[in-house]
């Protein structure tokens, strides 16, 4: 059987993996548009700082790793139509030689590719959109033949912030500028307002509530004006302002789009096409809080996806579980993550949340080096049922694997309560006898609870 893999990121790399591991007569074929396959776009940011410093090492797996299980990958490959009635794919070469590839089996992987916000000036030289290898060897270009001393960064999301770490100069002026009232719109404000201050004390200056309107060349560098009352000069801009499903390929076969206009794929990664399976940042994707589907483009969510559509690729019925679109970030000395959904997202699924919020210590506060950690736990005030958690404190403080905890309890559908509840491992130098995420599920039910009593068998929401 030939199987196609459009897509040599994580979804397609992951499918390819998974029908040879399952089949081993299956030949693969994955189609990738550029020379870098299984390379990871969240690292990128880290090689541009310097604490990757050879590009290199941003492979999940290397060319020779990745042939070595029997796959074939052609490099430089870009698939410009899908004729699914008798099952080709044309595809251009390296050097324009055009072919048309047949298929037995297909996976679309073509991930995403980066919002094009309506900005006159994005073209101009010095501005950059980045989102792939070749997107980063450009900046390091700029920075290596203009030496930039002031950068902006237009967009203050969860991708901005593994940007301005660091500059390989050490001494570049960096302004972010977010349209949202605090910094990282994926976080309630309360928390943006700590990141806020972390930014502060590392020299980065951040303008939110500020729409940029236009970007202009002046006296050789570039020029940022906004409204209200931001005109700020730069050497370099960054334009971060998030992703849009790369689904055109598949939408001209035919396929059906859903959620933001990815691919609408049902829980085996399945198109309407016959024969068609889709996976990664181009599809949308299965929310095990919401009734209809969301657009949620992560690396994790990308890796289990593509698995489950090469198994059932190769004839298998494997699930996709869902997603609560768990994620953490690290902006300078803190970590910021969630999981699940916050209050206005909550409240518009039907849901009745109510959010609270709490500050405790990472450890026993008498050994040595305790942190503190701002939680926010938002529950359903009928039914007390777990809806979503955030958390930032020192990237010291375990923040990344704590966020799992109640990760782990909205994958079960467990209440809050049953996450005060859960049988956590302690010693005074990295915990406490209550975690500090119990502790915060504590505070959020004095506060929706009062005074009552427990009720009785409450580990477990009501469907």
């Amino acid at each position: 059987m030939q199987l196609m893999v459009v897509g040599g990121s994580d979804a397609g790399i992951s499918a390819g993996l998974r029908a040879r591991e399952l089949d081993p007569t299956v030949e693969v074929t994955v189609l990738v548009a550029d020379r870098f396959p299984n390379f990871s776009i969240c690292g990128l940011p880290y090689h541009v700082s310097g604490d990757v410093p050879d590009w290199h090492q941003l492979a999940h797996r290397s060319l020779e790793d990745l042939e070595a299980t029997g796959m074939r990958l052609l490099l430089d490959h870009t698939a410009h139509r899908i004729d699914p009635a008798v099952r080709q794919i044309t595809v251009t070469g390296p050097r324009g030689h055009k072919q048309a590839l047949g298929y037995d089996r297909l996976v679309v992987g073509t991930g995403a590719v980066p919002a094009r916000p309506p900005i006159p000036g994005l073209d101009l030289p010095g501005v950059h959109l980045l989102h792939s290898m070749a997107d980063v060897f450009a900046v390091q270009q700029a920075i290596k033949a203009g030496q930039p001393r002031r950068a902006v960064i237009v967009g203050a999301g969860t991708s901005a912030w593994r940007w301005p770490r660091r500059s390989p100069s050490r001494e570049l002026e960096v302004t972010v500028v977010e349209q949202a009232p605090a910094a990282m719109p994926t976080v309630d404000p309360e928390l943006g307002e700590v990141i806020g201050r972390e930014l502060a004390g590392h020299g980065v200056r951040l303008a939110t509530g500020v729409t940029v309107r236009a970007i202009h060349p002046d006296n050789g560098g570039l020029r940022v004006v906004g409204d209200p009352w931001f005109d700020e000069p730069a050497d370099l801009v960054l334009v971060v302002v998030g992703v849009r499903p790369d689904s055109a390929l598949a939408a001209a076969a035919g396929a059906e789009l859903g959620a933001r206009g990815a691919i609408a794929v049902d829980r085996q990664m399945r198109t309407n096409v016959p024969g068609v399976w889709a996976a990664g940042d181009c599809v949308h994707t299965h929310h095990r809080l919401l009734a209809e589907p969301a657009y949620l483009p992560l690396g994790t969510t990308a890796h289990k996806q593509g698995r489950v559509a090469g198994e059932n690729a190769v004839g298998g019925e494997a699930i996709f579980a869902g997603s609560l679109g768990t994620q953490v970030v690290k902006v300078f000395e803190l970590a910021v993550a969630r999981t699940g959904l916050r209050d206005a997202e909550a409240a518009a699924a039907g849901y009745d949340p109510v959010t609270v919020g709490s500050v405790e210590f990472d450890h026993k506060a008498y050994y040595p080096g305790a942190r503190q950690l701002h939680l926010r736990i938002t529950g359903d005030r009928t039914t007390g049922r777990l809806l979503g958690a955030q958390l930032v404190g020192h990237h010291h403080a375990q923040v990344a694997k704590r966020i799992d905890i109640p990760a782990t309890a909205l994958f079960h559908d467990m209440t809050v309560q049953g996450l005060s509840d859960l049988d956590l491992s302690y010693t005074p130098p990295f915990g406490s006898p209550w975690d500090a995420v119990q502790m915060a599920a504590q505070t959020w039910t004095r506060a929706v609870r009062g005074g009552r009593p427990t009720q009785a068998a409450t580990n477990q929401a009501r469907p």
